[in-house]
């Protein structure tokens, strides 16, 4: 693949891709850092990307183990003690971090054992990649309410089983 082929795939969905750091980070410049290190990874190796939707594929892994990997480092970084209330806030923020971390690694196991082949492919291109219901029925040759069902029963199955786990 060109690189400038790979540019304009990546500035295209760059809108999907910010969203799925955003899921991760929930803060705007780390997101940011994480699109141009992802982009400048795959730049690196672009002759060796044959399709957009390889492109597209690869960046999507990249961000996320960027994202997974900033986590890490930010529960892992220790910081001056500049006040007293302060060592109690960054603890608490730690403590989000990794619960939020914990808490999506259970909805990813959930997604991947208990959803159908085409409900993952569903929620995969509503929730990551932003696309309305109707260019999801294109691609898949479905009728856009059998989207939406296969994506309520989806969710519905995901709330279950995620509640059953916090019970126990």
């Amino acid at each position: 693949m060109s690189k400038e082929t790979l540019t304009s795939t990546f500035t295209e969905l760059r809108k999907s891709f910010f969203r799925l750091a955003m899921r991760f980070l929930s803060n705007q410049e780390d997101a940011d850092d994480t699109l141009q290190e992802a982009f400048f990874r795959l730049w690196k190796h672009a002759d060796r990307i044959d399709t957009p939707e390889e492109a597209e594929a690869l960046t999507i892994v990249t961000v996320k183990n960027l994202c997974i990997d900033t986590l890490r480092k930010k529960s892992h970084l220790h910081t001056v003690e500049l006040d007293e209330g302060r060592d109690d806030a960054v603890a608490e923020s730690a403590t989000d971090t990794l619960e939020r971390e914990e808490r999506f690694k259970a909805v990813e196991r959930i997604i991947e054992q208990r959803l159908t082949p085409l409900q993952r492919q569903i929620l995969h291109m509503k929730e990551y990649e932003g696309k309305e219901y109707d260019e999801i029925a294109a691609k898949l040759g479905m009728q856009p309410p059998a989207v939406r069902m296969q994506l309520s029963r989806a969710r519905k199955e995901i709330r279950e089983c995620y509640l059953k786990q916090m019970e126990r």
